[in-house]
């Protein structure tokens, strides 16, 4: 029995002196790591903008590959080129331009499925993803859209394939009819749908430009489709220089707008490799195209064909370091525990205030009214009475 009692007092210091480091490990580092649950009474810490919750990131980082920007490349230039060799032969009679855009467009939809599928690993997960259809998942929507681009690109291609080799017959025609038009209704969407998906994040720095991402991701796969198109050997089109200046424009634009941010989520687009990538991609995208492109007017046709092509392949290097810039931000802004905190207080003040404006607003409708029904209470007891009492008294 005496051994059992000395045993019984031995395991009890022994937790107790468990307990005690414990809390001296929570006081000194702010973290507890020994295993086992908390102790009662400990200083275990609470998360908050300063400790984070446990020193350990609230946000998943994003577990893509290298893969992914470049299809988000892919798929942005692909989309446009889709959009651009459906309509120039209807709009502007560039039937050779129309042919190679919607090649391009049907090659680069090959590569952007090969691109997805190699990161996901294996075929039947983007083939699971297809079993749901829900609007209100950017991922789910986008597989989708990528699907019927793919289908489009491919049928539009088979037209003019069987126009080459049988002539302009029904087959040919009803198939570049639908290939066309669905290269418009996917292609317009599947080239900036990347934006929207990585804005449809809990991603601070993503989620901050939810409305900025899809706008510049779109102008960018423009971009790299008239860059594409000029290195092809178009070089000497009016519409493809108008293009290209006009998405050199808006990108600069937008890069102001988030510049001018000075939000601490934005803080991941202008510090380290992010800030470095996004930077270069918007000056190589933005100001320097748009030099080249204004340059190239006024020059002589030797010239104007070397400065577009300048401009086209800083285009397409700068569409490639914004998207791999954006990329990394999200991973560098995921790891920051601090901001989905501070995002959190943020909204939790902005609905305090929305809910006094509501309670006041309630107060000022109730106070009305109650001296709105005095009225009428007023008035019909002053008609009660002038008929209840004879005329003249």
């Amino acid at each position: 029995m005496r051994i059992s009692g000395n045993g019984h007092a031995g395991q009890a210091q022994s937790k107790e002196a468990r307990i005690e480091a414990i809390r001296r490990e929570a006081e000194e580092k702010g973290r507890v790591e020994l295993p086992g649950i908390r102790p009662a009474g400990a200083p275990i810490p609470i998360a908050s903008p300063e400790t984070g919750y446990y020193g350990q990131h609230l946000l998943k980082e994003p577990q893509w590959t290298k893969l992914i920007p470049f299809y988000f490349f892919v798929g942005g230039a692909s989309g446009s080129l889709g959009v651009i060799g459906s309509l120039a032969d209807v709009l502007g009679r560039e039937e050779k331009l129309a042919l190679t855009a919607r090649w391009m467009a049907f090659g680069g939809s090959v590569l952007s499925g090969v691109l997805l599928v190699a990161d996901l690993g294996r075929p039947s997960r983007f083939i699971n993803m297809l079993r749901v259809f829900k609007p209100q998942s950017a991922m789910s929507m986008g597989s989708w859209v990528l699907s019927g681009f793919s289908a489009s690109a491919g049928l539009s291609s088979f037209a003019d394939f069987l126009r080459a080799r049988l002539g302009d017959g029904f087959m040919a025609s009803s198939a570049s009819v639908l290939g066309r038009t669905g290269c418009v209704l996917f292609g317009m969407p599947f080239h900036d749908y990347t934006g929207v998906l990585i804005g449809a994040t809990a991603i601070p720095v993503w989620n901050e430009h939810v409305r900025a991402l899809p706008i510049e991701f779109g102008m960018s796969g423009l971009q790299s489709a008239v860059s594409l198109l000029e290195l092809a050997g178009y070089h000497d089109r009016t519409a493809l220089n108008v293009l290209g200046l006009t998405s050199a424009a808006v990108e600069s634009a937008e890069f102001v707008n988030s510049e001018m941010k000075k939000k601490p989520s934005a803080q991941a687009l202008k510090k380290g490799s992010a800030g470095l990538l996004v930077r270069a991609g918007a000056v190589l995208s933005g100001p320097l195209p748009i030099a080249l492109r204004v340059a190239s007017m006024f020059a002589g046709k030797g010239r104007a064909r070397t400065l577009r092509r300048l401009a086209a392949c800083s285009g397409i290097a700068g569409s490639l370091c914004m998207r791999y810039g954006w990329v990394e931000a999200g991973a560098v802004s995921a790891r920051d525990w601090r901001l989905p905190l501070k995002v959190e207080e943020r909204r939790a003040k902005t609905r305090q205030q929305g809910s006094a404006r509501e309670t006041e607003a309630a107060l000022t409708t109730s106070s009305n009214d109650k001296s709105n029904r005095k009225r009428p209470v007023t008035e019909t007891a002053a008609r009660m009475r002038s008929r209840l009492l004879p005329s003249g008294k």
